[in-house]
């Protein structure tokens, strides 16, 4: 196999705005592309190839006008930004093939077309770019490392270096071709005497973003952090790394900032590798993630990390103050992180006593730093489970088995946790009937009841532990939830219409939690969370080798107690489990503002059917003998998702292309954008997984209203 040296593609691209210096700081779209293939060991050159490149909005700028040549008729008639990589990695491959090399490099005059360009264009068009796009050359660093005395590389230009070594310009007169002819004279003249230079340096482009701890003590240089505004409030680091697509961030270099309340406030600090990715990033300012702009400022090391820095131990000792003293001190402390060492944003503190850990609870919701900090009771049993959720050893020692008048703790076989994000495959019913139970919220969502996912349905209730009219319902996708969100809102249950809307995991843990959903977005829990009510516990023995009973632990009350279903009849029904407030306390302290608020949940996994107030000790016997509601059987039938589906098209259109399928009118549903525009895209429902796929095979890339049609089955 040929090494990276062996040849070189030279690379150029002209945008239909700025070009240049300033080449994707106006988030215009590729329109040309020019390259040719340099042999380095035989110091030969290819054919120079050229071509154009259709963008979605065929406005061009004035300067692209003068600078190119090229008109908006042109570039109509242009094959789109993913017919032309492939067609340039196809004539590539074919033209190595037959010099007898197999592995090649781009080079590119400076790294704008890299990765400001073709990098977010891609990512915005969700198009996987090769791989050879993730290495490069840059002509302007090799010159100068051969001629240091020609000045900075970014100051360098095609025609200052041409002048510096004294070599005429190519007399070419499209644009693209000329830039391209004088990049492989530079290449050929480096190549010889006296610099004999071998291409051995490459510039890279990271493949995904890489999350990571920060610590306070870290050197942060001020010349690689930015700080975005204007944020959309469900962004995740993903999607801020995705937004800065091309430019490589520093491992855990992205923290979300949060307001007083815990809440995300549409900023970010971003921390690049070095200070060019920096400046690259700024050249970003004011671009778009999805709808908003996204504003785009310098910011200091300092700044990111009090942001990511998280909270050390001294932090929260002067928190808890010395009315509130942690047994041992640091020891006493326990932040639990994932195995990756980032923090989750929780942390358990050992008490020696219970008038300490009392002292300590009066600073619920008191302000660290920039957020407030939740303080609950908590139990060794919580340690335990909460530890061996992000650990593979557990840290603390299994507690026995409870004597004979204690309920047994069920061994779950499913996390007990509501995982947080921002992927939006959950339901919100909203305005139920006050008397709906579970049987009507299943019997409501009919066929889409196959779709719920385990433990999946979550009743809101009130200050008084009553049904609030809300519940929150977990999906398999996101797909299955717009589906159902677009089906069912605005139906009748019972005399009331319920209106349905699709929403993501962090959303609904934020109401379970007792904040609230409105249209001005997410309200924090009050102190006094409303949907809960304090449940009976049961205390857990002291033994040996356990740590010690006079200390005090605290745990956060339970959501709701889950009604068990009934078990078969040669099987006693399952006992429902309390915890002891005895040993800790955890602090949900949102440490390292990268990441999604942690939020625990009971110890006992909810039942897809029910949730209740937790009820005293005395009754828990019998509400797990309650019966459980019958669930609808599963509905057969499998998904297809059309796109390309033209704008004008209606549900008839789409019963005609697939005709001879039996399909009825309401197998069809047209997906709509945030604007309530159509997106070009459907779902179909088929009767049976070997009816969707045979429709795939068959009517894949056939035409509908003069529009190839793409057509997948959805998991």
């Amino acid at each position: 196999m040929a090494s990276h040296s062996d040849t070189l593609v030279v690379f150029f691209g002209a945008t239909a705005g700025a070009n240049g210096g300033k080449l994707g700081s106006d988030e215009r779209e590729l329109i040309l592309l020019v390259w040719q293939i340099v042999d380095l060991h035989e110091n030969k050159v290819g054919k120079l190839q050229r071509t154009l490149v259709q963008p979605d909005s065929a406005d061009l700028s004035e300067q692209c006008k003068e600078e190119t040549g090229l008109t908006a008729e042109e570039l109509c008639k242009a094959e789109p930004l993913e017919s032309v990589l492939q067609q340039f990695y196809q004539s590539v491959s074919a033209e190595l093939k037959s010099l007898g090399r197999s592995s090649y490099t781009l080079c590119v005059d400076g790294p704008l077309l890299i990765r400001q360009v073709l990098h977010p264009g891609a990512s915005k068009k969700n198009l996987v770019l090769p791989e050879c796009f993730y290495t490069f050359v840059d002509l302007k660093k090799e010159f100068q490392k051969c001629c240091p005395n020609a000045g900075p590389a970014r100051d360098l230009t095609l025609t200052s270096m041409l002048d510096y070594v004294c070599i005429p310009a190519a007399v070419e007169q499209e644009a693209g071709m000329r830039e391209v002819k004088n990049m492989v004279l530079l290449i050929l003249h480096l190549l010889a005497e006296p610099y004999n230079h071998k291409f051995s340096t490459f510039e890279t482009v990271n493949y995904k973003f890489e999350s990571g701890a920060c610590s306070k003590t870290e050197a942060v240089d001020s010349e690689t952090v930015i700080r975005a505004r204007g944020l959309p409030w469900q962004s995740s680091d993903q999607d801020i790394a995705r937004f800065f697509k091309g430019l490589n961030i520093a491992k855990g270099g992205v923290a979300l900032c949060l307001n007083a309340q815990g809440r995300r406030n549409g900023e970010a600090l971003v921390r690049f590798i070095n200070s060019e990715h920096r400046d690259m990033a700024l050249e970003r300012h004011k671009h778009h993630m999805g709808n908003r702009y996204i504003e785009v400022y310098k910011a200091t090391g300092e700044e990111f990390l009090k942001i990511a820095g998280g909270t050390s131990n001294e932090d929260v000792l002067g928190f808890l103050g010395p009315e509130s003293p942690v047994t041992d001190g640091t020891e006493g402390l326990l932040f639990v992180k994932y195995p990756d060492g980032r923090p989750t944003g929780d942390a358990f503190v050992l008490f020696a006593c219970e008038e300490y850990a009392q002292n300590a609870l009066k600073k619920h919701k008191q302000i660290l730093g920039k957020r407030y900090i939740e303080l609950f009771r908590s139990t060794a049993a919580e340690v335990q489970q909460v530890l061996n959720r992000y650990m593979s050893t557990p840290l603390i020692s299994t507690l026995p088995p409870p004597p004979p008048q204690m309920v047994s703790v069920p061994v779950l076989a499913t996390s007990p946790f509501i995982t947080t994000g921002s992927t939006r495959d959950c339901i919100r019913l909203r305005g139920l009937p006050y008397t709906a139970a579970i049987e009507d919220i299943l019997e409501f969502m009919g066929e889409h009841t196959i779709d719920i996912k385990p433990h999946g349905v979550h009743m809101v209730l009130n200050q008084q532990g009553r049904p609030s009219g809300d519940a929150f319902i977990q999906m398999k996708s996101a797909d299955r939830a717009f589906m159902v969100a677009q089906k069912c809102h605005k139906k009748m249950m019972k005399d009331r219409y319920v209106e349905v809307f699709q929403c993501s995991t962090e959303e609904m843990s934020f109401v379970l939690m007792g904040g609230t959903l409105n249209r001005s977005g997410l309200s924090p829990p009050p102190c006094k969370l409303p949907c809960l009510s304090p449940p009976t516990y049961a205390a857990f023995p002291a033994t040996p080798g356990m740590l010690p009973t006079e200390a005090a632990f605290y745990q956060p009350p339970l959501l709701a107690t889950p009604r068990t279903p009934q078990a078969p009849a040669h099987n006693p029904a399952p006992a429902l489990a309390y915890y002891s407030p005895q040993l800790y306390m955890n602090m949900n302290m949102n440490m390292n503002m990268n990441y999604t608020t942690y939020y625990p949940s009971p110890p006992v996994s909810p039942s897809t059917v029910s949730y209740f107030a937790a009820p005293p000790g005395s009754v828990a016997a019998a509400v797990a003998a309650q019966p459980a509601p019958s669930i609808l059987p599963p509905q057969p039938g499998a998904l297809v998702r059309m796109q390309g589906v033209p704008y004008n098209a209606g549900v008839k259109d789409i019963l005609s292309f697939f005709q001879g399928y039996q399909l009825q009118a309401d197998s069809v549903l047209l997906l709509y954008n945030w604007s309530g525009q159509r997106s070009g895209e459907a779902l179909v429902t088929f009767p049976s997984e070997k009816a969707a796929r045979q429709a795939v095979a068959e009517c894949s890339n056939l035409p509908l209203s003069g529009h190839p049609i793409r057509l997948a089955c959805c998991e």
